[in-house]
């Protein structure tokens, strides 16, 4: 039997995994080290965080958004960025990645990647600081601005990820950057060349010049447009992948260049009164119609976990059971 890692390799590569890949188990995800903290940690809470973003989790929601109100709002002209906005700093002490290192050590690399987590990403971070509507007007209005606060992000990302290879030696990336809503991208295609793709080109370019063997993305949206863009960076795997970007026509036209781990929306499976009879509906058709290669069967959720408790576990039932059905 092919240990997680050999068989994820399997499905990236083309070649002859035993079962299906269950959602996140080839990664072991190091969310111990030290990081700003990209949301407010639990419903009822608010948290401003170093950047001077403010994050609220209303009490009734599941999850956290910047507040963009005047008073909350932490870059309020795109045009004067360079004195309204102050990236934090990357040292932490030996004590606080100590944890992080104990957790990478106990790690066995080849049955999981030992994975660098990353959130917010680079698009995230210029509607974090400003508003989505401020941050998509500025791309238009103001777009020598917006490049320079690209590349400000960028070189705090470069920064980050150079401490975090010198402590971690990680095998693998999860990084966070939402690029649209259920059925569009947020910025066409030639725009998203002009702004964000050189980042992301910089940034992965790194972290796989530094020994990381696999680069995931995270954005849980529709993003079929971007996926030749998605390959030039660097992705190997899309995760969060929607079932509105037709996975299995992506995985036709360009599954040896990268691999699609989703088709099973959170959304529709994961809300208050789920059944495991839904998740082994939706999970059997998106097994089914996307094959067994550069498909990896998951929840469009951005971690190993649901917004309802039970769920994630359930979809991996279901993927077991899949594989033993259909392997």
């Amino acid at each position: 039997m092919l240990t997680k890692r050999q068989n994820l390799m399997e499905v990236i590569k083309g070649g002859n995994p035993d079962r299906f890949v269950n959602q996140y188990e080839f990664m072991e995800i190091i969310l111990e080290a030290p990081m700003d903290l990209p949301l407010a940690p639990a419903p009822g809470t608010r948290i401003k965080n170093k950047w001077g973003i403010t994050f609220d989790w209303p009490a009734d929601q599941i999850g956290s958004f910047p507040m963009h109100d005047d008073e909350h709002k932490a870059l309020k002209d795109i045009t004067d960025w360079k004195n309204q906005v102050k990236a934090p700093s990357v040292f932490y002490t030996d004590e606080e990645w100590a944890p992080a290192i104990a957790h990478s050590k106990s790690v066995d690399r080849n049955d999981k990647f030992v994975t660098a987590f990353c959130a917010p990403g680079i698009f995230e971070m210029t509607h974090h600081l400003m508003s989505m509507e401020d941050s998509l007007m500025a791309l238009y209005e103001e777009p020598e601005a917006m490049k320079e606060l690209i590349d400000y992000v960028v070189e705090y990302e470069l920064a980050y990820a150079k401490e975090y290879i010198e402590h971690i030696h990680p095998d693998a990336l999860f990084h966070h950057d939402d690029w649209g809503s259920q059925i569009s991208t947020f910025i066409s295609p030639a725009m998203f060349d002009e702004f964000i793709l050189p980042a992301y080109k910089k940034v992965y370019g790194y972290w796989k010049a530094n020994g990381v063997e696999l680069i995931v993305h995270h954005s849980d949206s529709y993003a079929a447009t971007l996926v030749p863009e998605m390959i030039e960076m660097g992705v190997d795997i899309w995760q969060g992948v929607m079932t509105t970007n037709n996975v299995p026509e992506l995985i036709k036209n360009y599954g040896e260049k990268i691999t699609f781990m989703g088709d099973v929306d959170s959304g529709r499976v994961d809300f208050p009164g789920w059944t495991r009879e839904k998740i082994y509906e939706d999970t059997k058709k998106a097994c089914e119609e996307c094959g067994k290669l550069y498909f990896i069967p998951c929840l469009s959720q951005g971690l190993n976990i649901s917004s309802f408790p039970g769920v994630y576990e359930a979809t991996s039932e279901v993927i077991d059971q899949l594989s033993t059905e259909m392997f």
